[in-house]
């Protein structure tokens, strides 16, 4: 199997919100960052993948399955973690364990407990004792602990310490080295996916603007900086975005290397994922 998902032409259509011809595809064995402002379709998109929303329009194969037609067989193999707690307050990890063993005919009560332990995560102390770094930590041991193939995190490491997001981004890594499991992350937190995405995926006003390599991104686009009288004698960009202060012009490119080769004197650096997002939300001036 090539791809984890594939996605092509989904429209969804709310009063004021449309999800428009979204199509994109995640390769197996790759962490792929989704990015967007809020309200972009991130979550959507990825009710639809789950199977959460009755789609107006398009196509969504999960591992090669249909994930509303095959529910049962898409859900053994798929761990989740939505932003949001569904958890009882009361519940302790060792009641969440015994509930899932009922519900996920793979739950692994060993795993789980070891995932406990190296999370240091007491299975005796209830949910609504835990900090915001535990609770996450919790969600995530819940969603890797009947062996899925593939995660589909939203918001999977909103609100945590650089530390704990550390920790998890270690695990999300080691979750794909055997390049048979897959991620499909959702974030706020491009920094976290400048460290651990393989692809991104760029979705603004509900239609997707871009679903590239990340090193493809790093490369070929940067923001070039100079006078604004200078912009129009520039040699060889082609420029994708733009902002203006009073005397000086930024530019998003991408072409980063030809601009760097033809205007050796501009300043011209690699552009970081909330650079490309803000300049093409905005759009070309």
């Amino acid at each position: 199997m090539n791809n984890a998902i594939e996605i092509q032409g989904l429209c969804k259509h709310y009063g004021d919100f449309s999800l428009r011809d979204v199509s994109f595809n995640v390769p197996s064995g790759c962490i792929m960052g989704f990015i967007g402002e809020n309200g972009a379709g991130k979550t959507t998109t990825i009710k639809s993948i789950l199977g959460l929303l009755h789609m107006d329009k398009g196509t969504i194969s999960v591992l090669g399955k249909n994930p509303v037609a095959e529910r049962a067989a898409v859900g053994r193999d798929l761990g989740v973690v939505l932003d949001g707690s569904f958890f009882s307050p009361v519940m302790r990890a060792k009641d969440i364990s015994a509930v899932m063993a009922r519900l996920h005919p793979d739950w692994d009560k060993e795993l789980f407990s070891a995932y406990c332990r190296s999370f240091s995560l007491p299975e005796d102390k209830p949910y609504k004792k835990f900090s915001k770094g535990m609770t996450a930590k919790l969600a995530l041991a819940t969603a890797l602990s009947h062996h899925p193939k593939l995660l589909i995190l939203d918001e999977a490491t909103s609100g945590l310490d650089p530390v704990v997001r550390s920790e998890i981004l270690d695990i999300f890594q080691e979750f794909i080295e055997d390049d048979e499991h897959t991620i499909l992350l959702s974030s706020h937190i491009t920094s976290d996916l400048e460290k651990v995405a393989d692809y991104i995926t760029f979705i603004h006003a509900g239609h997707i603007v871009f679903s590239k390599p990340r090193d493809e991104l790093h490369e070929r686009y940067g923001v070039l900086k100079c006078a604004r009288a200078r912009v129009d004698a520039l040699n060889g960009v082609h420029v994708i975005g733009r902002r203006d202060s009073k005397f000086d012009a930024e530019l998003l490119v991408d072409n980063l290397p030809e601009t760097r080769r033809q205007n050796p004197d501009v300043l011209a650096e690699p552009a970081t994922l909330d650079d490309i997002m803000t300049f093409l939300a905005k759009g070309v001036n």
